[in-house]
C-alpha cells in the first residue's frame, strides 16, 4: 500500500475538481507561482493509491515551471464510482477516462505519467489515442502482469473483498503488515484508513484482476507512443528492475533508476524523482506552448 508522507496539500498545491466529458475527477493541482508554464503533467496513481501519492512532487515540479495534475481515478478515494459494477472499471473504460482528462487539460498535449497500475492504464490510453500526449512516463510499471508473489497478495485481497466489508478488510491488512520485520510509519493511519474505506470494492477487484492478468502490450505501445520514459527505484517487488530495463530497451525509452527508492519513487525519493521527470520533459516539450 502506498504511503504518502502527508494528505495535506503543500503550499502552492490546491484541491480541484477536474470536469470532463466522462464525469468529474478529484485532483490536486500544483502550478508555478510566477513565470510561464512550461507544460502540464497528468499523474495517475496505482492500485489502492490516490492523488496524494504524488503530493511531494508538486513543489519541485512547480519550481521547475510545470503544472502537475494528480487525479483519483474512477472509484478511487475522492472520485465517485459504482461500488458493485466491475464492468465500469474495465481497462478500456479507465483509458477513456484518461483521454477525457487530457482533453479537459488541453488543447496542448500533456505529459502523462502512470505509477504501477496507473502505468498500465496510461499505456492503454496512449495505445487508444496518442495524440493528446507529449510524452509518457511509466513509473514502476512493467510490460505485463505483476510478479507471482504480488499476484498472490492481490488474490488474497480479492478473496477478502468477496467475503468481508471494507472496514474488516482494512483490519486484516493492518494485521498482515504488522507481522513484517519493518513497519513503514509514513502517512497518518487515519488518513490511510479513510482513503481505503472510500475506495470502491468493485474497482479494487477489477483493477486487481488487471494487475494479475495483464498481457504484454509493449510492441503495441512502441508502434504509436510519443517519447517514453521508464522510471523506477533500484528495487521493485512488483516488476523486477531487469524486466523494466528490458522493457525500456524494447520501447527505445529513456531510463531513470532512482537510488534509494523501491516501488514508489514518488514517495521514497520525491526530489530525485522530480528532477528526473523535469529533465525528461525538458527534452520533450509539448508542441503548442
Amino acid at each position: 500500500m502506498s504511503r504518502p508522507p502527508t494528505f495535506a496539500p503543500p503550499p502552492g498545491t490546491r484541491a480541484h475538481v477536474l470536469h470532463t466529458a466522462r464525469g468529474d475527477f478529484a485532483a490536486l493541482v500544483g502550478a508555478p507561482e510566477t513565470g510561464p508554464v512550461r507544460g502540464t503533467a497528468l499523474l495517475l496513481p496505482g492500485f489502492t493509491g490516490s492523488k496524494e501519492d504524488f503530493i511531494a512532487l508538486h513543489g519541485p515540479l512547480s519550481a521547475a515551471g510545470y503544472r502537475s495534475v494528480a487525479v483519483d481515478g474512477r472509484g478511487q478515494y475522492q472520485t465517485a464510482g459504482p461500488r458493485d459494477d466491475e464492468h465500469r472499471y474495465a481497462q478500456a473504460e479507465l483509458a477513456l477516462d484518461v483521454l477525457a482528462q487530457a482533453a479537459a487539460l488541453g488543447p496542448v498535449p500533456v505529459h502523462l505519467l502512470g505509477h504501477s497500475l496507473g502505468g498500465l492504464v496510461a499505456r492503454a490510453a496512449v495505445i487508444a489515442d496518442p495524440a493528446p500526449f507529449a510524452s509518457l512516463t511509466l513509473m514502476a510499471s512493467g510490460p505485463a502482469a505483476v510478479s507471482r508473489p504480488q499476484q498472490q497478495r492481490v488474490e488474497l485481497l480479492q478473496q477478502a473483498l468477496g467475503t468481508l466489508d471494507m472496514a474488516q478488510v482494512w483490519e486484516a491488512i493492518q494485521a498482515l503488515e504488522a507481522t513484517g520485520d519493518v513497519i513503514d510509519v509514513r502517512g497518518d493511519e487515519e488518513d490511510l484508513r479513510r482513503r481505503w474505506l472510500s475506495n470502491s470494492p468493485a474497482q479494487l477487484i477489477a483493477t486487481g484482476r488487471q494487475l494479475c492478468t495483464e498481457t504484454d502490450r509493449v510492441d503495441e505501445l512502441a508502434a504509436v507512443a510519443p517519447a517514453v520514459h521508464v522510471l523506477s527505484g533500484e528495487r521493485d517487488d512488483a516488476w523486477p528492475v531487469p524486466l523494466l530495463d528490458e522493457m525500456a530497451r524494447r520501447l527505445q525509452a529513456e531510463r531513470s533508476v532512482i537510488a534509494g527508492a523501491e516501488h514508489s519513487p514518488n514517495t521514497d525519493r520525491p526530489e530525485e524523482t522530480a528532477a528526473a521527470l523535469v529533465a525528461f520533459w525538458d527534452r520533450h516539450p509539448a508542441q503548442g506552448l
